[in-house]
């Protein structure tokens, strides 16, 4: 790794021989708790009332030690392109995939918790070089959070998504990239805000999947959709969001867990999949078993468990609550997400909101879920975002 602030490495992900048979004995010798003691034999959502059925969890256990391709993976990241540089002392790892197109615009993607890049392989390619020439073409940068990934593991504390929005400002700079778009969902939502509203002179505009409005907003004048998602999203935080209070509060303790068991590793996100997708039973029925492995096996090699849910202890419900973001915003709130702000509310912070999309299907995870449409209402939302900031 270098140690000059100004250097940008190309990077190769290669786990060892001995790293991967580790897993697969690990995998082998699990001891697993005994079946969940309500509604096994129900269909649908209810199966999961106590986490991840017994069944699912050795189904996808036996196919990640006896079927799973982690080379691939490390092929697929090679061909888009890898790279680490050192900022504020900490080694960040990125995708970099450039546009062949002359009129491309950079983009800088950022991912939240419990994913990772590898939400993001499959369409980089078509968000770089698409088909159609008459739609918008990006350069596009996928950072992997520190403490996520092949990023380094922060030592101290303070790298908070205040810290992490600046870092990735001083990344696109070194890459020639003095002016970028910005887009993300969870984690990379929130930082994808802080860039939008701290950054305006660098950030053309923003494309999110998570809108947080300033605290304190009354209900009155909302629409009954509209008030349905305020229900949703509290009940979400009063009911389901243990995993967010765990790694806010002790993410060391967890973090043990992870880092030593992969298929505590792999409960512990597969219930969020399942979760959190626009799905009736499970995951997989709009995501691959590959892609989720690919996801769950990289935190396991990295060994991120612990470091990457400290991004909870270092940021949760750390949004100034007085920001603003003034340039142009295109924002998309998908049915089945945990979060689904009122555009009402959104407009009280975004100013400049230029496109506002309620898709008909989608999840948390739309860049798998529903990877065409995403990719077609990423282009759409940054276009008018670009369009408006001429």
């Amino acid at each position: 790794m270098p140690r000059s602030t100004r250097d940008v490495q190309a990077f190769e992900a290669r786990a060892t021989d001995a790293e991967l048979d580790d897993l697969r004995a690990r995998l082998a010798a699990a001891r697993l708790p005994e079946a969940e003691t309500v509604h096994r034999a129900a269909p649908g959502p209810r199966r999961w009332d106590q986490g991840v059925p017994l069944a699912d969890l050795v189904e996808v256990v036996d196919y990640w030690r006896t079927g799973y391709d982690w080379r691939s993976f490390e092929a697929r990241l090679d061909r888009i392109g890898q790279f680490r540089t050192t900022i504020d002392d900490l080694g960040i790892h990125f995708l970099h995939r450039r546009s062949a197109r002359a009129d491309a615009t950079p983009l800088l993607v950022t991912h939240g918790w419990p994913g990772s890049i590898a939400e993001f392989v499959d369409v980089v390619d078509e968000l770089a070089d698409p088909e159609d020439a008459d739609v918008p073409a990006f350069h596009v940068v996928v950072p992997s959070l520190p403490g996520f990934g092949y990023s380094d593991k922060p030592t101290t504390t303070g790298w908070g998504t205040e810290k992490i929005a600046a870092a990735w400002v001083e990344l696109m700079g070194r890459l020639g990239y003095r002016e970028f778009a910005a887009h993300g969902g969870d984690w990379g939502g929130n930082i994808t805000t802080v860039l939008g509203g701290r950054f305006p002179a660098h950030v053309l505009g923003i494309h999110s999947t998570f809108a947080e409005a300033p605290p304190g907003l009354t209900t009155d004048g909302l629409t009954a959709v509209e008030r349905r998602w305020t229900e949703e999203t509290r009940d979400f935080w009063r009911h389901r969001a243990a995993y967010a209070k765990q790694q806010a509060t002790r993410p060391q303790t967890i973090g043990y867990s992870l880092v030593d068991s992969p298929v505590g590793l792999l409960a512990w996100i597969l219930d969020k999949f399942a979760e959190w997708t626009d799905t009736e039973d499970s995951p997989f029925e709009t995501i691959s078993r590959d892609r989720i492995l690919d996801d769950v096996t990289l935190y396991w090699l990295t060994r991120t468990g612990a470091s990457s849910a400290r991004i909870y202890y270092e940021s949760h419900n750390s949004l100034d609550p007085e920001l603003r973001v003034d340039v142009p915003a295109a924002i998309t709130m998908y049915p089945r997400d945990i979060e689904k702000c009122p555009r009402p509310w959104a407009q009280e912070r975004y100013r400049q909101i230029v496109r506002w999309s309620s898709p008909e299907a989608g999840g948390h995870f739309p860049s798998l879920e529903v990877p065409g449409h995403y990719v077609n209402d990423l282009r759409e939302g940054l276009a008018a975002v670009l369009a408006a900031g001429r």
